[in-house]
């Protein structure tokens, strides 16, 4: 029983959620060649491959997909499917940055709200999430020169594939920050940037890399699950405004969307559990709407309603 509560509880970075990368080089080359369709016929093969000979993520996704079934009275897809919907993110994000991705094919949803800032040259913490494909957020951005975007990532887990995508464009890493831990000298570095009107982009579904994560609990389909406390400390630390980023596909089409969530987050002293607990909430329901609109696009492939090395009376710390 240890041993499989210590595989049920791996922490998510100790996952390597994009093992079959070398597959997806060749797949590339497969859709840029003959289409999307020739691409789709291969994938499946590499798919069955990966989900039979990859039980927690398999596992992970049957559960995932399990919850979403009691949140609907359609037929929930399978995990065949839900990691065809990853494959599929993947080659996305390789157009996107082999610049054969057609953006007018995407579809901006509030971006008035971010709009607006820009003019006013104010910046802001963007709290994003794994959900369809974030990277059409920053290729849009290098349209407009006036948006510059620090997205705060732990790229070890993925470090095969970062390298595939900056071998297709070298500007795929330019604005990327890889961060552990939030040290003063961060706070100092990204403080400076939202001064200057930039933005800031976090993940919100993911908790934090090291021994003993801060974290608040909050439901999520149904059951309590775990999320980082850091993007709400980082944004007490920015006094900036705050807003949320989804991403799906939408047939042919994607969809990016811009909400807004908190003008400013203050943490006060007395109550700092509290905050936390009802900023995670608040963030929980936004990212449990947009999931089931497109239950397929969430790609957390681990245990998301484990609490690795925590128990419940440890959060929010």
């Amino acid at each position: 029983m240890a041993g499989s509560m210590s595989a049920r509880g791996r922490h998510w970075a100790s996952i390597n959620e994009l093992s079959f990368v070398a597959g997806m080089r060749l797949l590339f080359w497969i859709c840029r060649v003959f289409g999307r369709w020739p691409f789709r016929v291969v994938l499946y093969p590499v798919l069955g491959w990966y989900v039979l000979t990859k039980p927690l993520p398999r596992r992970a996704s049957q559960e995932y997909l399990r919850r979403v079934a009691g949140y609907t009275s359609t037929a929930v897809p399978g995990v065949l499917h839900h990691f065809a919907a990853f494959g599929e993110s993947i080659l996305d994000k390789m157009l996107l940055w082999g610049g054969l991705f057609k953006l007018d094919t995407v579809d901006l949803h509030g971006s008035e709200l971010i709009t607006d800032a820009l003019a006013a040259g104010r910046g802001g913490l963007l709290i994003c999430a794994h959900l369809g494909n974030l990277e059409l957020c920053r290729v849009l951005s290098r349209q407009r020169r006036d948006m510059k975007l620090t997205v705060l990532v732990h790229t070890k887990h993925a470090q095969a594939f970062n390298d595939m995508l900056a071998r297709l464009n070298p500007d795929s890493q330019l604005n990327l920050m890889q961060v552990t831990e939030m040290s003063p000298a961060t706070a100092i570095l990204l403080s400076e940037r939202v001064a200057r009107g930039e933005f800031v982009v976090i993940a919100g579904d993911r908790v934090p890399v090291s021994h003993n994560p801060r974290v608040a609990i909050a439901d999520f389909l149904g059951e309590p699950a775990a999320f980082p406390v850091g993007p709400y400390v980082l944004a007490n630390i920015l006094q900036c405004p705050v807003y949320l980023l989804f991403s799906a596909r939408q047939g042919r089409r994607s969809a990016v969307h811009f909400e807004a969530f908190r003008d400013a987050v203050r943490i006060p002293r007395q109550g700092r559990d509290a905050a936390f607990q009802q900023l995670a909430a608040d963030y929980a329901r936004r990212l449990e709407y947009h999931s089931l609109r497109t239950p397929l696009q969430w790609f957390n492939f681990y245990d998301f309603w484990h609490l690795p090395q925590l128990e419940r009376s440890d959060a929010p710390r």
